[in-house]
């Protein structure tokens, strides 16, 4: 990873979308794929390194924001560290697969151990009451579904010109 005056911008850039999305306090199920949205999207326009910054900072931004309940705080950690694996699945995937199948590749695999990450640690480390720790199990997974799924999309759909080399 490189860092330069276009990476720091570009990544600044997709994290104030990204906080933007959650500063308007929309629904989870909106405001969970657009933040996954934009983490695919810096993965893979930006680099891997682009996605992880932005994912270890939007759970705190969440909290902060009341996005979060604050009994969920303690899984923060652990959001983090699934964000993290999702931005680099996808970014790795999607530099070493072929065209649009390592986009999505990246993404089913980001998803599936992002969701296990979570979910892990919300039943098996995490003491939380049952009706918090749901907030942490499948709606992870079909955030990052739903989320990824049009970032690899959308950033086939745009002329190359407009991404970034991915091998940062």
């Amino acid at each position: 990873m490189r860092l330069n005056t276009n990476f720091l911008t570009r990544t600044a850039l997709f994290l104030a979308l990204t906080l933007a999305v959650q500063g308007l306090r929309l629904p989870t199920f909106f405001t969970g794929p657009a933040v996954n949205l934009f983490l695919a999207l810096a993965a893979v326009w930006i680099g891997m390194g682009s996605g992880v910054l932005i994912g270890l900072l939007t759970p705190w931004a969440a909290l902060l924001l009341g996005i979060l309940p604050a009994p969920l705080a303690p899984a923060i950690p652990f959001i983090m560290a699934g964000n993290a694996v999702y931005a680099l699945s996808i970014g790795l995937l999607n530099r070493t697969l072929p065209a649009k199948a390592g986009g999505l590749a990246g993404v089913a695999v980001g998803s599936a151990i992002k969701f296990l990450v979570i979910a892990g640690a919300a039943t098996y480390i995490l003491a939380l009451p049952p009706p918090i720790t749901g907030a942490l199990l499948l709606p992870q997974f079909y955030n990052a579904l739903l989320g990824g799924i049009p970032a690899v999309l959308i950033s086939y759909a745009l002329p190359q010109g407009v991404k970034e080399n991915p091998v940062q």
